[in-house]
């Protein structure tokens, strides 16, 4: 099926391609210097064509592929130059230069209106130059601009670059997550997309934050800045299966009010992990590095993807408002609740036997958070930021395991209740003192409360010989309390000194307090309800960690030609105490010197080189020095004695854009190396576990590399990418050391064609290998992955759309193999000026029934079946506002 759908995409692109010649040549000024992002439309007489778009590169040449026999008005345009106009008919390919003047007496107002202007770190495109009418969502407009891309994930790749930020009306959208507006955003509402590369919300500290942020901005027309717009969807499936969805928008001047909606039970995540971390805030960028930004992970009550069943319901509300010209107040809450169950069959391989699992898990997460945020700017040389966040969980899990080893087979039940409790707190104040003196300071404070319980449940005696049960009872039920209470304060001010354009001294002064206290216990429920408590048996843990950590920082920036240097060295004082039965003090002074440099060659090729040396503490759990249950078959136990870890972390990138080739071209490096960390220590009774944590000298290496190349060739669009990943790393394994190694190779090559009046069709092969080396004994794996993807707009009013995966999957360990189809296919209407909108589609349209993967941890190589839902069919109806 994939090689024929391949050569009908081939044959059926060559008839057009064929049709197409080239125009080329250079742009310069009136004394023959090359003009950098000059722009170059071809406007055909005819009006049912589209129109031709290019920008010079740095030598000031470009290319277009035009249609033959046909009447073009080709304009060349240029901030500060006059514009001109030349009509053109090419029979062959043609070489044709052009010379521009500056104008004289023009208005800022007329140079701007050009399809796409390119600063040193901002491009503005002016969407109505690429669209055609037919876009519906802010995504389907991104993915017409040149050097934008818009991944499945919602992700939006500018030049190689992911944008972090994205805003609207210079607001950031719901947290500033890219997913919820490619996806909400009516594209009839876009005037303007501006990307902001070395993006700093003050913008005063832009040229101090070395921020590797990139920011995108969503200008609206005139008409949508005080408008009600949005989309409502409700759809019925087979067998009880119902989706609903609404997006609602809000826009004017001073008020922005946003809400999105969603209740389904096909798995359809409205908030994802990646949108999660997105709106789980953060600080300015110059104060990166300077303390460990604590954040409590509330992804992991986050629905998964692959289940059975699912319910899930979901409102989000955003409200910004500017109450004067000085203060802006913003906000924003999400309340999530899913209900889910899934199933899974694991094969496990530990170091002297193989375990089959079979697992179920019914999961009840209630999740929220809500956010203020108070921006105050009394001048243009002064800011404040005061944020205040609050998430909160409630979460219930009930998990039922079969586990068979050597013929003995164990069912246990597990019941997981939780609670927790997250706030933040943070005051910002920037101020621009003087033209040479920046001053940037941060208050932060966090708290963070834990209360999990756990009971597990089984007919026969688990962790025999590890806990004191009591053996004369018809059931073996073990219950877990425990708390985790979390205070941490971190203060922080920055100088930034600028001696001139090309020389900059920052130094820092800061403190980081943390106070933590983790409480344990476990005990066995007997038949009579009473307790067998395990505190007698050097269980139930009570730590109390502190730990100060006073710092200065010392940095000396330059800049010249095309070179930007930057090097420095923090100075660290570290005190900690750890409270238990006994009290262990300590302090130590640790220097933490970072470098980097950057070299721009022109604006589309750059080379970036950091390099620095870390620090950082255990979390409190892992110094409680009594054993703690883990699992049903696992038990750790902490090391009051772990001190700070120091690694090495070495990165590079380096990338290229020739939009006169159509070529991008981005390769990156990163290298990390422990020289002093923690490592895994395990001993084994069967199946059962005993963990802990050491100290340890170069426990662990690791390198990564990526590379990707994109190439355009007429209307279809090649890429190319690679990565590797290889980690080494220590852990004693029954008091013997051991080396263990985990490589990935993996690889995408595909094409997609990019027709405006044709199908437009994704076809490409994935595949990874990974080999996993312990002890010296090899296991490899490897996964290969054929996809086609399908888009078709048709007759004005209709789109067809068309998702296939063919997954293959060996583990020649095992010599286990399986392979499996995962597709989705949909088709729409929407008349043009019509309100109503009507769709059909299909989920998992073979119906395949589970996924395989597999994973590699400390102590196992386990392979997976993951099951999912079954095949779905859907009809939709929707009304847009």
């Amino acid at each position: 099926m994939i090689k024929l759908l391949f050569s009908v995409c081939f044959l059926f692109s060559l008839p057009l391609i064929a049709q197409k010649i080239t125009l080329s040549g250079e742009v310069r000024d009136s004394l023959l210097t090359p003009l950098t992002s000059a722009n170059i439309i071809a406007k055909p007489k005819d009006l049912n064509q589209n129109l031709s778009f290019t920008v010079t590169d740095d030598k000031g040449r470009y290319l277009l592929k035009l249609d033959k026999n046909k009447v073009y008005t080709i304009s060349i345009s240029f901030m500060g130059y006059e514009q001109i106009n030349h009509e053109i008919k090419l029979t062959k390919n043609t070489k044709k230069d052009f010379f521009l003047s500056e104008a004289k007496n023009q208005l800022d107002e007329v140079v701007i209106d050009m399809p796409m202007i390119l600063k040193k770190d901002t491009i503005v495109y002016n969407t109505k130059y690429f669209v055609t009418g037919e876009e519906r969502k802010l995504k389907n407009i991104l993915r017409k601009l040149p050097g934008v891309e818009v991944e499945k994930n919602g992700d939006i790749i500018v030049r190689g670059k992911k944008v972090t930020k994205l805003l609207v009306e210079g607001k950031k959208f719901f947290g500033g997550g890219t997913k919820l507006a490619v996806e909400n955003i009516p594209a009839d509402a876009v005037k303007k997309v501006v990307v902001l590369d070395n993006y700093n919300e003050v913008a005063f500290l832009k040229k101090f934050s070395d921020s590797d942020e990139m920011a995108m901005n969503i200008e609206l027309k005139e008409d949508k800045k005080r408008f009600v717009f949005g989309d409502l969807q409700t759809g019925k499936g087979n067998k009880d299966y119902y989706k609903t969805h609404a997006n609602l928008f809000y826009y004017s001047p001073k008020t922005n009010i946003n809400f999105i909606g969603n209740l389904n039970n096909i798995a359809e995540q409205t908030f994802t992990i990646k949108d999660y971390l997105n709106f789980s805030g953060g600080i300015n960028a110059v104060f990166n590095g300077n303390f460990n930004y604590h954040n409590r992970d509330f992804s992991q009550f986050i629905e998964p993807q692959d289940i059975l069943s699912s319910k899930q319901y979901f409102n989000a509300i955003n409200i910004t408002k500017t109450t004067s010209n000085k203060m802006d107040i913003s906000g924003y809450a999400i309340f999530s609740h899913s209900i889910s169950e899934n199933f899974t069959q694991n094969l496990n391989e530990y170091s002297f036997f193989t375990e089959n699992r079979e697992s179920r898990n019914e999961i009840n997460n209630l999740l929220g958070i809500g956010k203020l945020n108070m921006d105050y700017n009394p001048s243009f040389e002064e800011q404040w930021y005061i944020r205040t966040q609050i998430k909160k969980n409630k979460n219930s899990r009930t998990n039922f395991i079969s586990s068979e080893v050597n013929n003995n087979i164990n069912n246990i039940n597990t019941n997981n209740k939780s609670k927790a409790w997250y706030t933040n707190q943070n005051i910002e104040w920037h101020k621009k003192q003087s033209q040479n003196h920046t001053f940037s300071s941060t208050i932060n404070y966090t708290y963070d409360n834990d209360s999990p319980t756990s009971f597990w449940s089984t007919s026969q005696p688990i962790l025999q010989g590890l806990i004191p049960v009591d053996l004369l009872q018809d059931n073996f039920t073990l219950q877990q309390l425990k708390e985790n209470e979390k205070h941490h304060l971190h203060t922080v001010f920055k100088d930034f000194w600028t001696i001139n354009n090309e020389n900059h001294i920052y130094s820092t002064i800061g403190n980081t307090y943390q106070n933590e206290k983790f409480i344990s216990k476990d005990s066995q429920i007997l038949d009579d309800g009473s307790e067998n408590d395990f505190g007698l048996f050097e269980f139930n843990n009570s730590t109390d960690f502190k730990l100060n950590d006073f710092f200065i920082g010392l940095h000396y920036k330059w800049r010249r030609g095309i070179f930007t240097f930057k090097q420095g060295v923090y100075i660290h004082r570290y005190n900690w105490q750890v409270k238990q039965e006994t009290s262990l003090s300590n302090k130590k002074w640790v220097f933490l010197p970072d470098f980097s440099l950057k070299i721009e060659f022109n604006k589309s090729k750059k080379l970036q080189l950091n390099y620095n040396l870390k620090s950082n503490f255990s979390d409190v759990s892992k110094l409680a020095d009594k054993f703690l249950l883990k699992s049903y078959n696992s038990l750790f136990r902490g090391n009051e004695t772990l001190e700070n870890e120091l690694f090495h972390n070495l990165g590079v990138r380096y990338s290229r854009l020739s939009l006169f080739r159509g070529l991008l071209f981005t390769a990156s490096a990163n290298y990390s190396k422990k020289i002093m960390g923690f490592r895994n220590a395990v001993k084994f009774d069967g199946v059962n576990q005993l963990l802990t944590l050491q100290m340890a000298e170069n426990p662990s290496e690791d390198w990564r590399l990526n590379s990707t190349i994109r190439k355009r060739i007429n209307k279809v669009r090649y890429k190319l990418s690679g990565n590797y990943f290889n980690s080494k790393y220590l852990q004693n394994i029954d008091n013997i050391d051991v080396i263990n190694e985990n490589q990935n190779y993996s690889f995408n090559i595909g094409a997609e064609t990019l027709f405006d009046d044709f199908p437009n069709i994704e076809a490409g092969f994935k595949s990874s290998l990974g080999n996993f080396t312990s002890n010296n004994s090899p296991s490899r794996f490897t996964v290969s992955e054929p996809y086609l993807d399908i888009k078709y707009d048709f007759l004005k009013s209709f789109l067809f759309l068309f998702d296939y995966r063919h997954y293959s999957y060996q583990n020649k360990s095992q010599s286990l193999k399986n392979t499996y189809n995962i597709s989705n296919a949909s088709i729409s209407y929407k008349k043009e000026d019509s309100p109503w909108s009507f769709k059909i589609d299909v989920q998992n349209l073979f119906n395949t029934q589970f996924k395989q993967s597999n994973a590699f941890s400390e102590y196992l190589i386990s392979d997976t079946k993951t099951y999912i839902l079954p095949r779905i069919f859907m009809f939709s109806i929707g009304y847009n506002l």
